[in-house]
């Protein structure tokens, strides 16, 4: 799959998204956890006295239509399969599947290899903070090969030393 060309490139192939085994229970949970955030985005309890109040003109309809915008996005998500995106790095920057991204529109990198917990990625980092990091598994490439590429056009990220907190949570949560 991965290969290093005379050209000064690497090239290899990653699947479009992780698809996370899901269980029964899983969706119960996500499931009810859906409906009661709809249902007090509607209504509410009042302390004195105690009951059950329709909130009217003061419900919160916008996070009611985020919810289920969300549950219509994963169930989309989940009936079909990822692609293989081609990647590609070389002289000129990073190639992921048909996008470009010039070497000047990133910070630094970080390849995290850690063989006992099953890690081995690349993480780009852009320079505008709005945008969100690139991570591309390594699979079958050799770690040192591609940090040792990357140096020559970015500067490494020597601080970054375990998987960062948004991808271990997505993990344990199966999103």
């Amino acid at each position: 799959m991965a290969e290093e060309n005379k050209n000064n490139r690497i090239k290899w192939e990653v699947a479009e998204f992780k698809k996370p085994a899901r269980d029964k229970n899983w969706y119960t949970i996500a499931g009810s956890l859906a409906a009661l955030m709809i249902f007090f985005s509607f209504f509410n309890f009042r302390l004195h006295p105690f009951r059950l109040a329709f909130l009217g003109a003061n419900n919160n309809f916008l996070f009611a239509l985020i919810i289920v915008l969300a549950i219509i996005i994963m169930f989309i998500l989940e009936s079909r399969e990822p692609k293989m995106v081609k990647i590609k790095l070389d002289s000129e920057g990073l190639t992921l599947g048909q996008k470009f991204y010039d070497y000047d529109d990133f910070k630094n990198f970080c390849v995290l290899y850690k063989p006992k917990e099953s890690v081995k990625n690349l993480y780009l980092e852009f320079k505008n903070s709005a945008r969100f990091r690139i991570s591309l598994p390594l699979r079958s490439l050799d770690p040192l090969l591609v940090r040792n590429f990357l140096k020559k056009y970015l500067e490494e990220d020597l601080e970054r030393t375990t998987t960062p907190l948004s991808e271990k949570l997505t993990k344990v949560l199966k999103l």
